[in-house]
């Protein structure tokens, strides 16, 4: 049996979706499993155990001939009509996806339910599309990398995030950097996030070799995340690996309340949140979303003081 599952998204959508493919391959244990996403993804995925390969596949475009004339596809993906018309392309022999009232194809499938955590979305996709999938916090952990780290214990703050809207100003990441001096301080981002990581670095008076954006690929941030004194970040995915790892971490929520995006709750992992329950802001936003800005350095400094006293007596 051949199965594809469709989730061409960045990390953060990888993970809460880790729940959903650990259910498909608990139903189909002997099937084949492609996973049609960004191939720098691979060793994440290597890690949930869930599927056999990543097929690189960029977001909305056509999915390489290889995968197609699957027994099962399942859209993962969004709800939208794009997404679920590029897999139907495949001619699966089946196609389970939510319904959409453009798309004949998907009548009597299951509905989209906008204040469902994402998790809890994509399981109940399944569940109801008669593949049973439990979205109970344990599925979303991973194994651990084999593989160390150079900075075993590091405080990692990662201040950037793909858009404005959940990029908490640079000048308050410099102020809890200060505040945590004393402690080994890294700070992570893409290479296109280098010169973000470097003013926060050159405010809080951190070496340059602290500056680690643009330096790691995914499997040496998962290990630098794994093996963390603390996580710092914005709602983006480095929290989420943060929370498949269980390692210390503080994330700033905002625009998407953590009802519908955060990690699983423990003590060791705590999420700040500004906003009204159940109300959102623009995600893609140009700018700082305000639940975000209401969000002070002494609210993170607090946190962060709070997670590693807990790690520290624990």
């Amino acid at each position: 049996m051949r199965i594809v599952l469709l989730r061409a998204l960045g990390l953060g959508d990888f993970l809460t979706g880790v729940p959903a493919l650990r259910a498909v391959r608990t139903a189909f244990p002997d099937a084949g499993i492609t996973l049609a996403a960004p191939a720098v993804l691979e060793p994440l995925a290597g890690l949930c155990g869930a599927v056999d390969e990543v097929a690189d596949t960029a977001p909305l475009r056509p999915l390489a001939s290889r995968l197609h004339h699957a027994d099962l596809a399942v859209n993962l993906h969004g709800r939208g009509q794009q997404s679920t018309l590029l897999l139907a392309a495949t001619r699966p022999r089946r196609l389970l996806a939510f319904a959409h009232e453009g798309l004949e194809i998907t009548r009597g499938l299951p509905g989209w339910r906008p204040a469902e955590h994402e998790v809890a979305r994509w399981c109940r996709l399944l569940t109801e599309g008669g593949i049973p999938a439990d979205p109970d916090p344990a599925m979303l952990k991973l194994d651990p990398p084999a593989s160390g780290t150079p900075w075993p214990g590091a405080v990692v703050i990662h201040a950037g995030a793909s858009a404005a809207a959940r990029r908490w100003p640079p000048d308050r990441w410099a102020e809890v950097a200060t505040a945590l001096t004393g402690r080994r301080i890294v700070l992570t981002g893409t290479a296109d996030e280098g010169p973000l990581a470097s003013f926060i670095a050159g405010r809080a008076g951190l070496p340059p070799a602290s500056v680690l954006a643009g330096q790691l690929d995914l499997t040496a941030l998962a290990a630098l995340t794994a093996h963390a004194a603390l996580v710092l970040s914005g709602d983006t995915g480095i929290a989420h690996l943060a929370a498949a790892f269980g390692a210390p971490a503080v994330t700033l929520a905002g625009p998407v309340p953590p009802a519908l995006w955060g990690p699983p709750p423990r003590p060791a992992h705590r999420v700040l949140w500004a906003g009204e329950p159940g109300r959102s802001g623009d995600a893609h936003a140009s700018a700082p979303d305000p639940r975000l800005l209401a969000i002070s350095p002494a609210d993170v400094i607090a946190a962060a003081e709070t997670v590693l006293s807990l790690t520290k007596d624990g």
